[in-house]
């Protein structure tokens, strides 16, 4: 039986998120462009401090993942890959991520644009505040507004409170 969904699946090639070792995923990037196989590794700068000396370093844009361009039926050499934890996907059926979303990426990472790695919030997701003078509070995403703000719903002896707090300040529980 086949692994592919559709023959138009075994047939096109197809961007799939990699799942890496951490810290790993430029050692990974290198491994697979050695087997000839296309990868997508957004990166970051980022000036790191020491006492003594400043140094721009480039780091994963999304720690821990990498994206490979292939046909699903050569996942094998890429799960072969030192370092190269999975494959992406459901029910351990690789998924694809929709090239726009990749072109997106691209797009972002060319022009001059100021970026920054940005979590992942859900409607309904439960976070903590981590400063401020609500720092510890917990509550559920009711909604965001805007590019660095939403709302939170803080339960206080059975009631809701709404509040609004950077996004800079909170994180998943």
């Amino acid at each position: 039986m086949s692994d592919c969904n559709s023959l138009a699946s075994c047939m096109n090639k197809e961007w799939y998120a990699v799942y890496t070792v951490v810290r790993h995923e430029k050692t990974v990037n290198s491994s697979l462009a050695e087997k000839y196989i296309e990868t997508f590794l957004p990166l970051r700068e980022e000036v790191n401090s020491w006492k003594d000396r400043r140094k721009r370093v480039q780091l994963p844009l999304f720690p821990g993942y990498l994206f490979v361009n292939l046909l699903l039926q050569d996942r094998l050499s890429v799960l072969n890959t030192r370092g190269v934890v999975r494959i992406l996907g459901i029910n351990g059926n690789p998924v694809p991520v929709p090239v726009e979303q990749i072109d997106a990426i691209k797009r972002v990472l060319e022009s001059k644009l100021k970026y920054d790695p940005y979590p992942y919030f859900i409607q309904g997701r439960e976070v903590v505040i981590t400063n401020g003078p609500l720092q510890g509070m917990r509550g559920r995403i009711l909604e965001r507004r805007g590019s660095y703000r939403l709302i939170l719903s803080i339960d206080i002896i059975q009631r809701s409170v709404v509040v609004e707090v950077d996004i800079k300040i909170v994180e998943l529980a």
